[in-house]
């Protein structure tokens, strides 16, 4: 896991690991990115299955219940299968674009 900092957005680069491993270090290193908005990459892995997404569902519900963005960036998935609750793009420049968005809906109250 590779830690990337930009501004107020904390990228996280899967390598090597599972998921389930990359899961369980964040949970255990989040007070690093607890203030940030958060990208996790996962573009180099081969395969990204629907139950590794949904793995990310409650360290992504805990970081935008506190007001801050999660957003997933794979192109391994088909993107209408994915829940409601997590933000799944597929390039790295449209996570960017999504945490810019909700930036400026929570500037403006929504």
């Amino acid at each position: 896991m590779i830690f990337d900092k930009d501004d107020n957005i904390t990228i996280i680069i899967q390598e090597k690991s599972t998921i389930i491993e990359l899961v369980k270090k964040m949970q255990a290193t989040y007070p690093k990115f607890k203030n940030d908005n958060v990208i996790v990459n996962l573009s180099v892995m081969n395969t990204v299955s629907l139950q590794d997404i949904i793995e990310f569902l409650d360290i992504s519900n805990q970081h935008r219940h506190s007001k801050r963005s999660f957003v997933i960036v794979t192109d391994k998935v088909n993107l209408d299968e994915m829940p409601d609750e997590l933000v799944v793009v597929p390039t790295l420049k449209e996570a960017y674009d999504i945490i810019e968005m909700e930036e400026m809906e929570r500037d403006l109250g929504f």
